[in-house]
């Protein structure tokens, strides 16, 4: 897009409502066979940019009303009148001035427009801008104003937004950079289409993912591999099967990550025969030989389905020795399964494996600051940050309050295991009720229209008690709530959640 010139028209009459940087005057000038309309531009900037104010931008021929069929051009004189303007060159000396000046040798009307085109305030100012800089800064909406503008774009800038999309999880900026994106030729491409899926997949819009997945005339397996992969981690494990399924129809070769994509898509789906015959089929009909996440992925299928037994025995049948991090998976699911045996057997085999770190996750922490809690409520066209220590408007405590009555007649019980003050149970339900991610769907509920889907950044692990409110908020409300928290996202809708209660 071309940068904007100084000056461009605004109004062709003078009136109140036109812009203040610019006059126009319309003249009539009397001909007898044409009524000629003189339109000159009055600039603010003419005295600094060495223009004649005075200077025709353009004229227009209207035709008499006497004469129809008569209508000239205005730029020289007829043959009647003679000339209109002595000092003006007629036709004839026009040409043998042309053919004086050298081939080569500039014309000075070309470089007095040069020269007002550098002294435009905007031309330099654009010019120098990094857009890319600004997507290192985080400075997205910038960026995009300037590009609005007439900043030149190219595609290394455009990676660098959607990167930069993607990192920040912002659903609105990625769909705005999205729009700018189709303006241009390369808005096809195939690695730009690729981090647009997965910047839809980070920001939990699976729809439009698909979208731009569908619209792909040419397709790598990485472009399968993101499907697949944002597909599992928003809970939509069934559908990222399927796609993996349609992914073999079309002969294309599944690599590494595409096993470790839809082993996670088995695990969101708790589909077990599924994950155990993709495991088989990895190793013998591609030849590929599982790696630790891939054996991690199929303990995340027994695990999170409760075969926490059959995933003791995988351990125990694996060509290599056990990882700190695997039985620390088992021991998370037996402590989600409440299988208090197994949890504490396995919590002794950590000990023996790495005691600092578990003893970092037994000995109390200090207490963190409570501003460190935050919580981003993304709306339409704005961000709002919620953080626990600051105070919050009386319309979403009421909110919130009402919320509170609707719950518990629906069979919310609080969880005051969470709570981990010495205080009473009654202040620590009090306490419950009023962590920041509820504080921000109520505000989203009193301040966006109905049926609007909110979503929720969170800095922290959600806890069980918010988890178990949230759904049941989703179904009294009516509406899908997508909180993204520091694990996985979680979408909640209906009274469920897409992680099956596993996060």
């Amino acid at each position: 897009m071309a940068s904007p010139s100084p000056l461009s028209l605004h109004s062709t009459v003078p009136s109140s409502s036109s812009s203040s940087n610019f006059k126009s005057t319309i003249t009539q000038l009397s001909h007898p066979t044409t009524h000629f309309l003189l339109l000159r531009t009055l600039h603010p900037l003419s005295s600094s940019l060495n223009i004649t104010s005075s200077k025709p931008i353009c004229t227009y021929a209207v035709p008499n009303a006497k004469s129809h069929g008569v209508s000239r051009r205005y730029g020289g004189p007829s043959e009647r009148e003679g000339p209109r303007y002595p000092n003006k060159l007629q036709p004839s000396e026009r040409r043998k001035k042309s053919q004086l000046q050298r081939p080569n040798e500039p014309n000075s009307n070309d470089h007095r427009l040069n020269n007002q085109n550098e002294s435009d305030p905007f031309h330099g100012r654009q010019q120098n801008v990094d857009l890319i800089a600004l997507c290192h800064q985080g400075k997205i909406e910038e960026a995009l104003k300037y590009i609005d503008e007439g900043v030149s774009a190219d595609y290394n800038v455009f990676c660098a937004l959607l990167d930069s999309c993607r990192d920040s999880k912002s659903f609105e900026l990625g769909k705005k950079v999205h729009e700018f994106l189709k303006r241009f030729t390369f808005r096809g491409d195939m690695e730009l289409s690729n981090k647009l899926i997965e910047m839809y997949g980070k920001c939990g819009s699976m729809k439009d993912a698909r979208k731009v997945f569908d619209r792909m005339t040419e397709r790598s397996v990485s472009s399968w591999n993101l499907m697949i992969n944002g597909l599992a981690a928003n809970g939509q494990g069934n559908d990222g099967i399927l796609l993996f399924e349609e992914m073999k129809k079309v002969r294309l070769s599944p690599d590494k990550e595409t096993f470790l994509a839809v082993l996670a898509a088995c695990a969101s789906a708790e589909a077990v025969e599924e994950g155990f015959v993709y495991f088989e089929e990895m190793k013998n009909e591609y030849g590929t030989m599982p790696e630790i996440e891939h054996y991690m992925g199929v303990i995340d299928i027994l695990g999170k389905s409760g075969h926490l037994n059959e995933a003791e025995e995988f351990i125990e049948r694996m060509p290599f020795e056990p990882t700190f991090e695997v039985w620390e998976a088992i021991r998370n699911f037996a402590r989600i399964h409440g299988n208090l045996e197994l949890e504490d057997r396995v919590e002794e085999l950590l000990v023996s494996i790495d005691p600092s770190k578990v003893n970092e996750d037994k000995i109390p922490l200090p207490q963190r600051k409570r501003s460190s809690v935050t919580n981003m409520l993304e709306e339409k066209n704005r961000v709002s940050e919620f953080r626990c220590s600051n105070p919050y408007k009386e319309e979403a405590y009421q909110k919130l309050k009402g919320l509170n009555g609707q719950m518990k007649e629906a069979g919310y019980v609080p969880d005051t295991r969470y709570v981990l003050h010495d205080i009473d149970e009654e202040a620590k339900e009090q306490a419950l009720q009023y962590h920041s991610e509820r504080l921000a769907i109520a505000y989203g509920l009193i301040s966006t229209p109905p049926r609007t889907t909110l979503r929720i950044m969170k800095n922290l692990r959600i806890c069980g008690d918010c988890h178990n409110a949230i759904k049941i908020m989703s179904k009294i409300v009516g509406r899908e709530l997508i909180v993204r928290d520091n694990k996985r996202f979680h979408h909640f809708k209906d009274g469920k959640c897409s992680c099956g209660d596993y996060w």
